[in-house]
């Protein structure tokens, strides 16, 4: 059977391979996304509890430190920020030594959660300005001016409303109150009772700081050569000349670093905010919860399963013509089971070998079979006769005379031919078939065998001759090679009438001897042809023993043949005759370089050929 290429992309290999493949991306994406989208929305949500939590801590201390002018009495704060939130919380100076904690001592992390100073707030974590409204210093109101700037505040808020226009009044941290119109309020209203600009006059209590902000914050600009300032007592501010563009901007950091300058002393010093995770105290930042981490693995786990079932059942697939050849290799020896080929891959070609294995070992049993009956009928006639003139002889029937004996012997000697070739054919087939090799001449050899079949030949009436062929040596079993061709005139001779002839010749192609033996007898019928070299085969169905020998003549030529690494044919013509041919390898050794040696009768080595 010729060996078939299957294409990749038909093949099982390829068909694994895609397989493997589009499940192993299908699964990484699955996975990817998945854990991408489950830690996404975990981060998410630990996200905005931990910026919660760290606005909640950030703002109440930042307003610890804008009412306190240091940060002695933090501690019992900052234990009760770490019960609230779960979270251990820590404050230290700039320098990191400890001013309070929550918890034993630990190490903290590189970067601290934030840093804590009311005068500059962190706008991630506040929207309450630059400065923490908190720190109001020496603008903290005493109550009968509180009582007095709400009254104005109220009888400006009834004139708004007279108008039409909406107001609120909001209190700063200072107790002074504030008026937010729900819309601007338009300009030449004529009416000083409905300008909220009237709460910005400081009071006398608040004059001196008033003063100072504003000379501090005109130092500034005047610093970059810009116009001086007036800051009123909301901390709004007017400008005597214009500047350049951003000016305004400027002018709003002067006023901003004034105030700082003037409530350092209010305040608690800069300090740093550490706020760990509740897992890892040591740690600052995010980090997965557990049910998190839980949902990420159950994601993983869920892609895991899916991916193994499609797996399973590309697998099972994959694998059904394999079990269906295990279930026709598991049937018994004597029933030959054929497998549909349902694919043109690897298991197609697999199952069509396995279809041509079956097949041939059906025909090697019926083969097998054929044989023993063979050898049953081949042994039994000999057998038969021998016991039946045996039984007539001591029955008294038939006397015991040499002619009896004489009988009885011939039957033997087919006997033991039978059996001899059998013996023949058991070696060659089991590869212990020694040949000893000796360089001979082939015209020698056939004359050898002429001379052996001359009688029966003559009896027959049939001439038996051989043509000259000139010196040619061959390197070969001289029993078994005249055995060979023996057998091929003991063949030509019964099957060749009377006034025929048998003819034998040799001649050397090239690198091969060839030897013929030709007759002009019957012929052998086209469709017998290729049975010739069958073992028990005749063309006489009727096995009559004056047509034919044992069956076994040809096949044990063509298994010494073989043994001599050579080859066996035959053609033949109904009615013209047959033509058997033995072709013999030259190069294995060269005769010309030996030919004396072997004349002088050298020993050769022996050789075990397989058949």
């Amino acid at each position: 059977m010729s060996r078939a290429r299957v294409p990749l992309r038909g093949s099982l290999f390829g068909r694994l391979l895609t397989a493997s493949l589009l499940v192993a991306v299908c699964a990484v994406a699955a996975t990817t996304w998945l854990a991408v989208t489950t830690t996404t929305r975990a981060i998410r949500t630990q996200q905005g509890q931990s910026l919660a939590d760290d606005t909640r801590v950030y703002d109440t201390l930042v307003g610890y430190a804008a009412t306190h002018s240091d940060w002695s009495g933090v501690q019992d704060l900052v234990t009760g920020l770490a019960a609230r939130t779960g979270r251990p919380v820590t404050v230290t100076t700039q320098a990191r030594t400890r001013i309070a904690g929550s918890g034993t001592a630990v190490r903290l992390p590189y970067r601290p959660t934030a840093q804590l100073d009311p005068l500059r707030l962190d706008p991630v974590l506040s929207d309450a300005g630059p400065i923490d409204p908190r720190a109001v210093g020496p603008y903290l109101l005493e109550a009968r001016d509180r009582e007095r700037l709400r009254r104005t505040a109220g009888t400006i808020v009834r004139c708004l409303r007279g108008k039409g226009i909406g107001a609120t009044i909001t209190t700063l941290p200072s107790g002074r109150p504030k008026v937010v119109p729900a819309r601007p309020v338009p300009a030449g209203t004529g009416e000083k009772a409905c300008d909220p600009a009237t709460l910005r006059v400081p009071l006398r209590s608040e004059a001196l700081a008033v003063k100072q902000v504003s000379d501090l914050a005109s130092k500034c600009m005047k610093q970059q050569d810009r116009a001086s300032l007036v800051v009123y007592a909301d901390f709004s501010w007017y400008s005597y000349g214009t500047g350049p563009e951003n000016s305004e901007r400027a002018a709003q950091e002067c006023v901003n670093d004034a105030r700082r300058q003037q409530l350092r002393a209010y305040v608690s010093p800069p300090a740093l905010l550490f706020v760990g995770d509740r897992s890892s105290p040591e740690t600052s930042g995010l980090h997965l919860t557990t049910g998190n981490t839980l949902r990420i693995v159950g994601a993983a786990a869920l892609v895991l399963l899916v991916a193994a079932t499609v797996t399973t059942l590309v697998g099972r697939r994959l694998v059904r013509p394999l079990r269906a050849l295990i279930r026709a290799a598991q049937r018994p020896a004597d029933e030959a089971v054929r497998v549909p080929v349902t694919a043109n891959d690897e298991i197609g070609l697999l199952t069509a070998a396995f279809n041509d294995l079956a097949e041939r070992r059906q025909e090697l049993e019926e083969q097998r079979r054929s044989m023993v009956n063979d050898v049953a009928h081949e042994l039994r006639t000999p057998l038969t006769n021998i016991r039946s003139w045996l039984e007539a002889a001591q029955d008294g029937l038939t006397p015991a005379d040499p002619d009896l004996l004489a009988l009885l012997l011939d039957e033997a000697v087919l006997l033991q031919h039978v059996i001899d070739d059998l013996r023949d054919l058991a070696a060659a087939d089991a590869g212990r078939l020694v040949l000893h090799r000796e360089l001979l001449d082939v015209g020698d050899l056939l004359d050898q065998v002429t001379s052996a079949h001359r009688g029966s030949a003559d009896l027959a009436g049939v001439a038996l001759r051989t043509e000259p062929t000139g010196r040619l040596d061959a390197h070969a079993d001289r029993v078994r090679l005249r055995q060979v061709i023996g057998n091929f005139v003991s063949n030509a001779v019964r099957h060749t009438p009377a006034g025929g002839s048998v003819v034998l010749r040799a001649r050397a192609e090239g690198a091969d001897l060839v030897v013929e033996v030709a007759d002009s007898g019957t012929g052998i019928d086209p469709a017998d042809l290729a049975h010739v070299f069958d073992r028990f085969w005749r063309a006489d169905k009727s096995r009559n023993r004056r047509t034919g020998g044992s069956g076994l003549g040809l096949s044990i030529a063509r298994k010494l043949t073989e043994a001599h690494d050579g080859t066996v044919s035959a053609t033949s013509t109904p009615g013209v005759g047959s033509v058997f041919t033995v072709r013999l390898p030259r190069s294995s050794y060269d005769c010309r370089d030996r030919d004396a040696q072997g004349r002088h009768g050298s020993p050769t080595t022996p050789t075990t050929p397989t058949s």
